[in-house]
């Protein structure tokens, strides 16, 4: 198993960087080289740009490699700004001492000490300071590098925070829909076992049915059912209540056929029928009709449902809980589940005006 500071992605990242480096120490080998070329004068000019470049960068190149650790042992023991400076101070001093030293080990290798110590005298004060230059430009790049991986990962972090809530979430919506829908389908074979017995134990099939579905759609947060499932399970909760209100309830299916392979959450459709039912059929005497339409959006060929019923409509105002008065479970959870299931690419919107009915009308995204 993998350690965070030896994760995949850490030991792709550091071999990007110092291939990165590599390519920086070879370009201002070739610059280096071109700028004390003379083509016009041959080839023995060109050597000696070769062999000047490579005896001068070799040692910083070298040196180089060595900022990255100490940079990052700098980051992560989260000094203060003095204590860092002051740090860096010194880290570059000492980079320009051993290159120097470096240098001058070759040249008393090659050419004698004399020669080395007097081009190190010459040397000396330019030497020193392109040593803190090019240390300074090191340090700059490999603390960016370390700057943007943090940021990165913290990023990625509150990525993952915010997936892990949204799926805790989603989970508590589920969790709430499922004993909401069967709370109210019991007091409904409550009702009938009073009335009538024997579409009482019609009912109980049915319910055996719908609760086999509503089981084998408790499997996790991101679940999906076709479309048709879910259709077969709407008609025989409707079915349910039909045994209930009888010719009260009038249903207009309006599906297409194309759609119903579609995928969708599983009790989308349910709770926003029991609203119609319990608003727009259930408390008038001539009851009402539930339209329930499925179509293929011609624009981006997601599936577009909608829940209509005739009822008396409320004004949109009224759909805002009231201080003290109990909220339902069905659209306000709906909206919600949408929103942290399909990040805000499902929709959910509400039609209604005092008597002309009400409408939900939904959008829900296809893979």
């Amino acid at each position: 198993m993998d350690t965070p500071g030896h994760s995949p992605s850490i030991r792709h990242g550091n071999r990007r960087l110092w291939l990165a480096y590599a390519g920086c120490c070879m370009l201002a080998w070739c610059l280096f080289v071109l700028a004390g070329s003379e083509f016009d004068r041959g080839l023995d000019p060109f050597w000696l740009a070769v062999y000047q470049a490579t005896s001068m960068l070799w040692a910083p190149m070298l040196l180089g490699a060595a900022v990255w650790p100490l940079v990052r042992r700098l980051q992560a023991s989260d000094a203060g700004l003095a204590t860092t400076g002051l740090a860096h101070a010194l880290a570059g001093l000492g980079f320009a001492a051993l290159w120097q030293a470096g240098e001058f080990v070759v040249n008393m290798a090659l050419f004698g000490a004399g020669h080395a110590g007097a081009v190190l005298l010459a040397g000396l004060l330019w030497r020193s300071v392109w040593g803190l230059v090019v240390y300074a430009t090191l340090a700059t790049a490999f603390t960016a590098v370390l700057q943007s991986r943090m940021a990165r990962s913290a990023a990625v972090a509150a990525a993952q925070a915010e997936s892990a809530l949204a799926k805790a979430e989603l989970s508590a919506i589920s969790g709430k829909l499922n004993p909401h829908f069967l709370f109210n389908t019991l007091n409904t074979l409550i009702a009938l076992t009073r009335k009538d017995p024997a579409g009482a134990e019609a009912a109980l099939l049915k319910f055996a049915s719908m609760l086999r579905y509503v089981l084998d759609t408790k499997r996790g947060t991101d679940d999906r059912v076709m479309l048709a499932d879910e259709i077969e399970f709407l008609r025989d909760y409707l079915a349910l209540e039909a045994l209930r209100l009888g010719p009260r309830l009038r249903v207009d299916w309006q599906l297409e056929e194309r759609v119903l392979a579609d995928e969708l959450p599983p009790l989308t459709l349910q709770p926003l029928v029991e609203n119609s039912i319990l608003h727009a059929v259930a408390p008038r005497k001539g009851g009402g009709c539930v339209t329930i339409s499925a179509r293929r959006n011609s624009l981006n060929h997601g599936l577009d449902l909608a829940v209509a019923d005739d009822g008396p409509g409320c004004a949109p105002e009224a759909l805002e809980p009231q201080p003290g008065q109990r909220r339902g479970i069905g659209l306000a959870a709906l909206r919600k589940r949408f929103a942290l299931d399909y990040g805000g690419q499902a929709r959910l919107r509400i039609h209604t005006a005092p008597g002309a009915g009400f409408r939900v009308d939904l959008f829900i995204p296809q893979v």
